[in-house]
């Protein structure tokens, strides 16, 4: 099944790239047609116009997590203590400003190119649902502060509720630098901008097996590839692909629900551009409108894959429609009669710090690896085309020199231990979060357990 996001891409652009059938010599060779692989070869391409760049794609670009995310295009301000934490003061002041930054240059990537990506820049607000969240962010604000980053303000609580439409967000934050996009027609567009700069799609060409070399060899079920240069874009699937990342994430789902049209009454509840909402549950609810006046409701941390494995469940409806649709129509009452036009969900490939990382795969100097974007990945993506780029080039700069490039800063316990331990961390939380919707102290046992998933930040919405 196709989430919905795609089916509107494709709708828009049928166009599909063959499969590879032979073999082929580049200069480099990237596996994955998601964001981070397509931003990898256009800034490559457009640093180094000579270089042969092919990408392998073992479905159709974007039919991962960059074409059935929840569209929202946000930055790492809200991770500035945990970046400060891992790399310190400088360095996580530069990554929240190359991430703000991050949002302007594919607001100007899209106009300069014609992507009509429904790119709305008119900010996120972050909410509290119940009392016990309210001025959850301000030790982050402060921080933010204290270092001349000005990336939030404080709105009344009727600012709030007029902004997100709902009165169950009692207290916000609003940030300006953010926005919201059609992730199925970002993806489906950087890959008709790739096409255009002469880089070589294979689609339905799934990377069998590689031989590291140099030269490195991919493949195919029908071909190989010859590649001075390897890189390994595949995001929540690199754990099933390669032993030493299995413990590295873990696959959880995004769950999502889309409404039929209903401008009139999303204009009556106040949601009249394109602003998200992200509530402060450990495991966010997410929500926007979209252009043509339907509204997109998603919640994050729901099924988690044993193994690494990636579950069926991720390429079909939603398990969880009933859910989502009920928390649809308790944020907006005025929507209890619209009907739900699809539901789906898809994997995140969440870290233990919340953050991406990327290296080079088993120390080869010419293959290169980056994942890891915990549900926020289409801002932070743009980043990774940066960083993989510049290893691809043998560049020296501040992305090459930054701890960010020295692969994963933890692991998860191995199984059965993760999967069990998972399933129990989110048990505690949803206990945790229904207590303070009730204005009840939680159980002392639930609020240790969901500590154990602070490190890994509020999940999955872009």
């Amino acid at each position: 099944m196709r989430p919905f996001w795609i089916e509107q891409a494709l709708f828009a652009d049928g166009d599909l790239a063959p499969a590879l059938q032979g073999e082929l010599r580049a200069d480099v060779c990237i596996v994955g047609g998601g964001f981070t692989g397509l931003w990898t070869a256009i800034q490559t391409k457009l640093q180094a116009p000579a270089r042969e760049i092919v990408i392998l794609e073992s479905d159709l670009c974007g039919a991962g997590a960059s074409g059935r995310n929840g569209g929202c295009l946000l930055t790492w301000s809200a991770k500035f203590l945990t970046l400060q934490r891992l790399f310190g003061t400088d360095e996580a002041v530069r990554l929240v400003q190359a991430s703000e930054a991050a949002v302007g240059e594919i607001e100007a990537f899209c106009a300069r190119h014609g992507i009509d990506a429904e790119l709305r820049r008119d900010g996120t607000l972050y909410t509290a649902t119940a009392p016990a969240h309210i001025g959850a962010l301000e030790p982050m604000m402060q921080a933010l502060a204290a270092h001349g980053i000005d990336a939030y303000r404080t709105l009344p609580p009727d600012e709030v509720a007029r902004r997100s439409g709902s009165r169950r967000n009692l207290a916000g934050v609003y940030a300006p630098n953010a926005a919201t996009v059609h992730p199925g027609k970002l993806v489906r567009g950087l890959r008709r901008v790739a096409l255009a700069m002469g880089i070589r799609i294979h689609e339905r060409t799934p990377m069998l097996r590689f031989d590291a070399g140099p030269p490195a060899v991919v493949h195919t079920p029908a071909g190989r590839v010859r590649a001075d240069k390897l890189v390994l874009a595949m995001n929540a699937w690199m754990a099933s692909s390669f032993p030493q990342f299995e413990r590295t994430i873990a696959i959880v789902s995004s769950d999502m629900v889309i409404t039929e049209r209903c401008p009139a009454l999303l204009q009556r509840a106040g949601l009249v551009d394109g602003v998200s909402v992200l509530d402060s549950r450990t495991f966010v609810y997410y929500y926007r409108s979209t252009p043509d006046g339907r509204l997109m409701l998603g919640k994050g941390g729901n099924t988690f894959a044993r193994g690494g494995r990636m579950a069926r469940v991720f390429d079909e409806r939603s398990p969880y429609e009933a859910a989502l649709t009920a928390a649809l129509r308790a944020f907006f009452p005025e929507l209890k009669d619209t009907p739900i036009t699809a539901s789906w969900n898809g994997p995140s490939d969440r870290s233990v710090t919340g953050l991406p990382f990327f290296g080079r795969f088993d120390g080869a100097p010419h293959v290169s690896y980056g994942f890891g974007y915990s549900g926020n990945g289409v801002g932070p993506s743009y980043m990774g085309g940066q960083i993989l780029s510049s290893l691809v080039l043998d560049q020296d700069n501040a992305w090459t020199r930054s701890p960010i490039v020295r692969g994963p800063l933890g692991f998860f316990p191995p199984e059965p231990l993760r999967y069990v331990g998972s399933i129990v961390v989110r048990d505690a939380i949803r206990r945790k979060e229904r207590a303070e919707d009730l204005g009840r102290r939680p159980w002392v046992i639930d609020r240790m357990l969901s500590k154990l998933a602070d490190a890994a930040g509020k999940a999955d919405k872009g």
